[in-house]
């Protein structure tokens, strides 16, 4: 439906909808119509009017996440479009305002707040190009080079080198831009565009690397850190990070795969272990922590009890926890708090079903998200699940691929889903009868695409008519046969499938020397 649109608005679009014309006028427009002007060029990609607009900015501050938000004029959020076109001029123009307007006395920006960009899989510009985390990240770093190469080589006016704007960004830093990043953070002091890391993404880079660049980035701002694919960052790395460094203010940490492994633990570890759950502790604005695919079998207690704020997520996904573990959480005060909560790849069913439904009813309240895949769940637990789910009255987000349910048993949990009156977005399992008899679960990568395609889309019209028929148009639901989207990951790809090729390489090298040194 099409968004409505204020008078304002629409003469705004009329206005900016002229590049040519636009720009000339600017100088001569009402400073509190610049904002009004910037959305509608967002939502025109009009880049050189958003270039000129930037250019030219009469406020202290410049809040991306607030412009492109909901606003009186226009309801329609723009902020999750990351257009290649309008984020390339945005950052120009900063540099320019630097750069070009007559007197650097005059200026009265300090801040620019980049964080509000959400990027997500369906983009609706024009020109489809989309410019993600990690290529802001490399845009930013590379004029903020050129902006000190610039300055020195024109020998401008004395007054721009006490021009400071703070920037305001989620860095995505992986080994292909990572020489770009910190020569633009070891030369921050002397660039008037100051880049201020707020959230940190390391991705496919050496640790040596990674320690190195954290500290460079001001950890006292660093509210979200994740540390992700192809860091092999093990625990005692991980007790030597929060030995060396503080972090006050961050809120949420993700962890890589494997980070703890409780199976080999020693003495040490366990001491090792005690020591990162206090370290922990002190971080009290702590709300957020991933710790997917760890080993930390009957040490849950231990690595969050220090903690003195509870968590509002938490992913402990492919964990292998016990009874002693899902009985803590279900009675920490964390359980109350708990927005989201990735228990996947457990079986819920018959390890600990009574703690599942204590787990649940103490978050009822708040629960928000709630990921279940790979959990066991079949046709048989699904009046189980129902009644663990029926409190649960806010949840928004519902995802449990990979369990075994077949198309009568989706169909009586969706008729129950109907009933959330929040739910926006569920992910369920390809049916168990889609599926050749005897396929067994989990199912691996090369059989997970190998059922009935025409009875799949049947049955997930069926679904979807359920919904209809409820007036639920507003659900979406989805079978991602591969998991749910990762903007960062899809950004990425490339790199991340030439690392695995690389790594792969290399251990086969190791074995053919083994094997040639053995014979």
């Amino acid at each position: 439906r099409e968004t409505m649109k204020s008078l304002r608005f629409i003469s705004a679009e009329a206005f900016v909808s002229n590049a040519e014309f636009a720009r000339k006028s600017l100088s001569s427009v009402a400073h509190n119509l610049f904002p009004l002007l910037f959305k509608a060029s967002y939502l025109l990609e009009q880049g050189e009017v958003i270039h000129d607009l930037v250019e030219n900015w009469p406020f202290v501050d410049f809040n991306m996440g607030k412009l492109l938000g909901t606003t009186v004029d226009y309801q329609e959020d723009l902020s999750h479009r990351t257009c290649s076109v309008c984020l390339e001029s945005c950052l120009t123009g900063l540099r320019d305002y630097v750069l070009n307007h007559p007197s650097p006395y005059v200026k009265r920006l300090k801040v620019v707040d980049l964080t509000g960009i959400k990027d997500v899989e369906v983009q609706f510009c024009e020109c489809k190009k989309t410019m993600g985390r990690w290529a802001r990240t490399q845009l930013l770093s590379k004029l903020c080079l050129e902006l000190l190469v610039y300055l020195e080589q024109r020998r401008c006016n004395p007054g721009i080198s006490e021009i400071s704007i703070d920037v305001l960004i989620d860095l995505f830093v992986t080994e292909r831009n990572y020489e770009l990043v910190v020569q633009a953070l070891l030369k921050k002091c002397y660039c008037p565009l100051k880049i201020c890391c707020v959230a940190f993404r390391s991705d496919n880079l050496a640790l040596q690397k990674f320690f190195y660049i954290t500290k460079l980035i001001d950890p006292s701002l660093l509210r979200k850190l994740e540390i992700v694919h192809n860091v092999r960052l093990e625990m005692e790395h991980l007790q030597m990070l929060f030995n060396s460094i503080h972090f006050p203010l961050l809120m949420s940490l993700t962890l890589p795969a494997r980070t703890f492994n409780v199976r080999r633990f020693t003495a040490t570890d366990e001491q090792m272990l005690t020591n990162i759950g206090e370290k922990m502790g002190k971080m009290t604005q702590l709300t957020e922590l991933s710790m997917s695919f760890s080993i930390l079998t009957g040490r849950i207690q231990k690595l969050l009890s220090p903690l003195k704020t509870p968590l509002k997520m938490l992913d402990v996904s492919n964990c292998s926890l016990n009874h002693a573990d899902m009985a803590y959480l279900a009675n920490s005060f964390h359980a109350n708090h708990l927005e989201a909560l990735d228990l996947s790849g457990h079986n819920i069913p018959d390890l600990y079903p009574s703690t599942f439904f204590k787990l649940l009813s103490h978050s009822s309240s708040v629960l928000r998200s709630l990921t279940l895949e790979d959990c066991n769940i079949q046709d048989t637990h699904v009046n189980m699940l129902i009644l663990s789910l029926s409190p649960c009255q806010k949840l928004q987000e519902f995802r449990f691929l990979g369990n075994p349910l077949s198309s009568q048993a989706l169909k009586h949990l969706f008729t129950f889903l109907c009933e959330l009156p929040m739910l926006k977005n569920v992910e369920f399992p390809v049916p168990r009868d889609c599926y050749p008899i005897g396929i067994t679960y989990p199912i691996d990568d090369a059989c997970l695409c190998r059922f009935d395609h025409q009875k799949y889309d049947s049955v997930a019209e069926e679904l979807n008519l359920i919904l209809l028929q409820a007036n639920r148009e507003d659900v979406k639901a989805s079978t991602p046969l591969f998991g749910s989207y990762d903007a960062a990951v899809q950004e990425t790809n490339n790199e991340l499938g030439a690392y695995l090729i690389k790594s792969f390489k290399e251990t086969l090298e190791k074995f053919t020397t083994s094997l040639n040194k053995m014979s």
